[in-house]
């Protein structure tokens, strides 16, 4: 159960509208625009307050993101967001540090962390902050140890490793139902900021490649294009070598 609290003005700040624009005001992103009024939530990232208690005093929505975040109390007084995970609850105290309990909510570095547990929000390079496995739902899995290294399976069935020293929240990513909702209707995609997509051949032939034609059309031959007149369907965008490719262990299925 969702409960709401008085807000803290610290953690808040006003998040501007960018409407897919650039800097030179120009559509850089399609389909971007409108979208209700938000408030960005400072959600902590990094966790460093090490053996330090925080209690959870709120469970809150936040329009920025999938997950739902919890608000923490700690015992010196200081208030922070995080991502709330599977199970955690209003009253619950967690920690952080380098050796604690493997329960939800707890952050510690990936080689104290048991192996078969299931972790979110981890750090690619330790003292980054948290940067994978933070959306609604997700979670990875601790593997295997083995010297400096930490195997991990990650959400989409690639095994990858990251050093012993990057740091990682124990548990699943809560609002599990996220990836089951229903927009519903039009006037809600435009509250999200979410522009109408028009289909290509519905559009005359200087907007698009696959426009024009006289009554209804396909997609062309050889191959459907973008609507700057790039491949798409098939064509791979994915650089063929990447620096972090020595970390993956096996690839996704």
């Amino acid at each position: 159960m969702k409960q709401q609290t008085k807000k803290t003005k610290r953690l808040l700040t006003i998040l501007p509208k960018q409407s897919g624009r650039d800097v030179a005001g120009h559509v850089a992103v399609r389909h971007q625009g409108g979208r209700h009024k938000r408030m960005y939530r400072e959600v902590d990232w990094m966790r460093t307050k090490d053996a330090i208690p925080a209690t959870v005093i709120a469970i809150e929505y936040d329009p920025n993101r999938s997950a739902d975040i919890a608000l923490l109390q700690y015992k010196d007084g200081e208030k922070k967001y995080i991502i709330a995970p599977v199970g955690l609850k209003v009253g619950a105290i967690i920690i952080s540090g380098e050796v604690v309990d493997a329960v939800a909510g707890n952050t510690m570095t990936l080689g104290n962390i048991p192996i078969g547990t299931l972790i979110h929000n981890i750090e690619i390079k330790p003292g980054h902050g948290a940067q994978m496995i933070r959306s609604a739902g997700s979670f990875a899995t601790v593997l295997s140890k083995d010297g400096n290294t930490v195997q991990i399976k990650l959400p989409s069935g690639e095994t990858r490793l990251f050093s012993i020293l990057c740091r990682a929240t124990v548990g699943q990513i809560g609002n599990v139902e996220w990836k089951n909702r229903v927009i519903g209707k039009a006037g809600r995609s435009r509250h999200m900021g979410i522009r109408p997509t028009v289909r290509g051949v519905a559009q005359n032939p200087r907007s698009h490649p696959h426009g024009g034609g006289e009554g209804r059309s396909g997609i062309g031959m050889p191959s459907p294009k973008s609507p700057w007149g790039k491949k798409t369907l098939g064509k791979k965008t994915r650089k063929r070598v990447k620096y972090s490719d020595r970390f993956i262990a096996s690839r996704k299925k």
